[in-house]
């Protein structure tokens, strides 16, 4: 008989342990249920008075919102979220990449001041600030129809200029300039009919004579040949 009340003892107190479980389980979820209640209240109040300052702020600014502008901006975002994440991925390659190359363009800035610091110490920057002068010269001096005819005649002015600084052209020039450096231009000798005529039998007068003959007459083939091209044209 003691065996048997023990027994019923027993299961009536894991039957109290038990139902303290669930009490506790139910307490616990009641507890829940009104913290869920009370921050869907807060939320509702937060929300209300967001809507309301939202609504105040645009009648404020004369704002009209079209509720399916709305629907149809949320739907269209919703359709490109995969466009929106590819847009994010490759904000992150970007960045990635900004990161990998910062070393590489800070180097390379670095190498770039430097190489203009070197530039400034030999005199660029302050030949090239003096050069602009000749520019402003020409532009001072010189009208756009200028301009226009140098551009028209550039071809020849180049062609020109390249046979000029030929070889045998500028030792002859540097010739001609140094003979007249040399010359005492103050005191140049008189010479009569006579003299002259003297003068012009000598071998030098004779080859220079020459020259001077057999360069009008090329000089006017020349100018001959270039009409008839004209012509032809």
């Amino acid at each position: 008989m003691a065996d048997n009340n023990q027994d019923l003892q027993k299961q009536i107190n894991e039957i109290n342990d038990k139902l303290d479980q669930v009490l506790h389980h139910v307490n616990e979820q009641r507890l829940q249920r009104e913290s869920l209640n009370d921050l869907a209240d807060d939320l509702y109040i937060v929300g209300k008075d967001a809507f309301q300052s939202t609504v105040d702020e645009l009648d404020k600014r004369e704002i009209e919102v079209n509720v399916d502008d709305l629907k149809n901006l949320s739907l269209r975002m919703l359709r490109n979220v995969e466009n929106f994440n590819h847009m994010l991925d490759t904000f992150e390659s970007l960045v990635d990449l900004s990161k990998d190359a910062g070393p590489i363009v800070n180097e390379a800035g670095v190498d770039v001041i430097h190489k203009l610091h070197e530039l400034e110490q030999k005199g660029y920057f302050e030949f090239f600030r003096e050069a602009s002068r000749i520019l402003d010269n020409v532009v001072a001096n010189y009208s756009p129809e200028d301009v226009r005819e140098l551009a028209d005649n550039i071809v020849t002015i180049m062609e020109t200029v390249r046979n000029m600084t030929q070889p045998d052209m500028l030792r002859a020039m540097n010739n001609a300039v140094n003979i007249y450096k040399e010359m005492d231009t103050e005191n140049v000798p008189e010479y009569s009919l006579w003299k002259a005529f003297r003068e012009m039998r000598s071998p030098e007068m004779r080859k220079g004579i020459g020259f001077m003959i057999s360069f009008m007459k090329n000089l006017s083939n020349q100018q001959q040949k270039q009409s008839q091209t004209t012509n032809n044209q």
